[in-house]
């Protein structure tokens, strides 16, 4: 039956994975990336951190990942404009979100998979080693900070899961 079944939660920094994808040179699938990470595990959860939707196009896919099962989290993106110099930086941060999630659902799930690289994340993730949990942490190479990697059980490049999780467009569909 299920129970005996590893269970696994899946937190996923949309942001960060905006910028993973950036560097990768190719597109995650996120519904085939749900499927990979907890083949063989009993899925509790997974989540999706991202900004609102700023159009039509993200609109569908947060809804095409809350058909696919996921959680999606938003909030409203904030602008600061600099007095100084009128220049405007945009800022939308999930991360205390996805900790709050990660510990108010860690008594349903032995494994946490979160895909980010932010060092933010070290404190919880120790937080949540020390009481018995195991987390995996899924980035780039390049994008995955030392407090992180240092914090987690796992590390796995995203660079090497590519033929599981990518994303099949027409461009790549051929290939």
């Amino acid at each position: 039956m299920g129970s005996d079944l590893e269970r696994v939660s899946i937190f996923i920094d949309g942001a960060n994975m905006t910028y993973a994808q950036k560097k990768l040179g190719w597109q995650i699938d996120f519904q085939k990336t749900v499927e990979y990470f907890s083949l063989g595990k009993n899925l509790i959860n997974a989540f999706y951190y991202a900004r609102e939707p700023q159009d039509i196009d993200e609109k569908r896919f947060y809804g095409f990942l809350t058909w696919t099962g996921y959680t999606v989290r938003t909030k409203p993106v904030k602008v600061w404009t600099d007095p100084s110099t009128s220049e405007s930086s945009y800022k939308c941060n999930l991360d205390i979100e996805m900790v709050v999630d990660m510990f108010n659902t860690s008594t349903l799930y032995g494994v946490a998979i979160i895909f980010t690289g932010d060092g933010d994340f070290g404190r919880a993730v120790e937080l949540l080693r020390s009481k018995g949990k195991r987390i995996i942490a899924c980035s780039t190479q390049d994008m995955i900070s030392y407090e992180l990697a240092n914090a987690v059980d796992k590390y796995v490049d995203l660079s090497t899961t590519r033929q599981y999780i990518e994303r099949k467009t027409e461009k790549n569909a051929s290939d």
